[in-house]
Order: C-alpha cells, then structure tokens, then sequence
C-alpha cells in the first residue's frame, strides 16, 4: 500500500462521531503508520479498535508496535474464514486498506455485513483514478446491501475513498 497522507487521514477520522462505545475494525497488510494514526484518535477517545493483519509479516510488526497497549487488538486474520466475527454485528466503522483479491470482493462484503453494526459505515481505499475498479465496487455493495453509496476522489494522492453505508433491514438474513 502507499503511503497515506496522514494529515488528511485525520481529518477522514473526524467522521467517526463523538459516541460513546464505538468500535472500530481496519483490514490491512500493511502499513503501520496508518494503523497508528486510526490507533491514536480512537485510543484518544475511549473507543475499540481491532486490526485485522492479514499478512504474517504485517501482524508480527502490529503486535510487536501494539503489544500492551489498552484498546487495540491485533489479529491474525485470514479472509477465508467461514466468518469474521461468531458475535454478530459489532463495528460502526470498518476501514479496508488492502487488495482484495477481485474473486474474493463479493464473499468479503458479504462477511463484513454481518459484522457492522445498522447504520454503519465500510470505507474502501481503491486505487486513484481506476474507474474501473471504483464501479466493480460500488455494482458490489449494492448487491451486499450496503447503500448510500459515495466516492471521494481529491482526498488523497494515491486513492479514491468510497464509503457505503449498512442501513437497518436491509439485507438482514
């Protein structure tokens, strides 16, 4: 992944409101920087993050940078797990920073609904500029049941954002 610009990524953060217990969940295979920075403004106000390393490598540096510090997990996780999460719909905001590998796209939303909570927010960074892949995205939330579906593309150098919304009873199985 490139680099973010992180004085942008802050104020991308401001989007999660000032509600108590909120938890948020990131899929990465890289990038440190990053995960600190989403770290540092939920730890700054009380909130839950989970990060799910998806590379080895990746969750071995997160562990060893995040290890004992209060409000983070670090996983060690694999896309191809039957489910992401046995609990049930548990994150208001659910950032992905990875390639999703294209076959991989439609079973991974799929997941990832039953682990936001109603009214919760996926972000997806994509490529800047592959329109190609913003449309195959955004064809793909719409079937997952993700709505409200909005592309920001002058926020950062390297990516579009997109940012679809999981609205009560839609989609629920």
């Amino acid at each position: 992944m490139k680099e973010i610009e992180q004085d942008t990524l802050k104020k991308l953060l401001q989007i999660i409101g000032p509600y108590p217990s909120t938890s948020v969940v990131h899929f990465s295979d890289g990038e440190l920087a990053l995960s600190e920075a989403i770290y540092d403004y939920c730890h700054a106000r009380s909130y839950d993050y989970q990060l799910n390393a998806t590379e080895k490598g990746f969750c071995e540096s997160a562990q060893r940078r995040f290890g004992g510090r209060e409000g983070i997990r670090v996983i060690d996780f694999s896309l191809n797990r039957p489910r992401y999460m046995i609990q049930g719909k548990s994150y208001e905001f659910l950032f992905v920073t990875m390639e999703i590998p294209q076959a991989q796209r439609g079973e991974f939303l799929a997941k990832a609904h039953e682990i936001i909570r109603n009214s919760g927010n996926i972000l997806l960074f994509v490529p800047r500029g592959n329109d190609k892949e913003r449309w195959q995205w955004e064809r793909l939330l719409e079937e997952n049941y993700f709505v409200a579906t909005n592309t920001i593309d002058d926020l950062f150098g390297h990516y579009d954002l997109i940012i679809s919304k999981k609205m009560h009873g839609w989609g629920d199985k």
